[in-house]
């Protein structure tokens, strides 16, 4: 059964100057396999955590959440990859994700295949498991002031590929890592995951 994850679209990039070092780093902006938003993963004080950085249709709240709540809290900006662990000997970290489509949290893992493919996995109650791939749409990110007590993070070389275009795309926020720590500006509304306050405060 296929584990539907909620999660996004920006340009397709051709990140070709990714050097071969980074292949195992799941840190940067992810499109999702049914292109509806963009996930952006950083390390955040040595656990890895996934949110939503942009939407197709923006606008959207987290109304199948059976917390009450948080029905009418945004998508934009909320974590989908919770306190993910690497597991030892293996580029491979193991945690929660969100599924906003039921509401759910899932047992699941996420695997660097290559530098622009992100394998995610999933179960419920240890069955039910199914999965998706996602591809790279934004660069690794460099550890931010926010997240700089996370011990063991992969290093980024400082390049910042550019995206290429496709026709009839919407605009695509800035790469992550463009924007400073905090800042939310109108082309990247999300900034360091590792500030929003729901990861923030779980992470400390």
């Amino acid at each position: 059964m296929r584990l539907a994850l909620y999660t996004g679209i920006i340009l397709a990039g051709g990140y070709t100057c990714l050097t071969p070092a980074l292949a195992t780093d799941p840190t940067g902006d992810w499109r999702v396999a049914d292109g509806v938003a963009n996930i952006r993963v950083a390390q955040c004080s040595g656990s890895m955590w996934g949110a939503v950085s942009w939407e197709k249709q923006p606008g959207g709240r987290d109304e199948n959440n059976p917390d009450v709540s948080k029905k009418n809290r945004p998508t934009l900006g909320m974590p989908t990859l919770i306190d993910m662990k690497k597991k030892p000997g293996v580029d491979q970290w193991e945690g929660q994700v969100y599924n906003a489509k039921d509401g759910q949290l899932y047992s699941a893992t996420i695997t660097p295949a290559g530098t622009d493919q992100l394998e995610i996995k999933g179960c419920v109650m240890g069955f039910l498991c199914g999965g998706e791939t996602w591809t790279r749409v934004g660069p690794p990110i460099p550890l931010s002031p926010a997240n700089a007590m996370a011990k063991g993070a992969p290093k980024s070389t400082g390049a910042t590929p550019k995206a290429q275009g496709t026709t009839g795309a919407t605009a695509a926020p800035k790469a992550a890592g463009a924007v400073k720590p905090g800042q939310k500006g109108a082309a990247d509304p999300v900034g360091d995951i590792c500030l929003l306050p729901e990861i923030a405060g779980f992470a400390h």
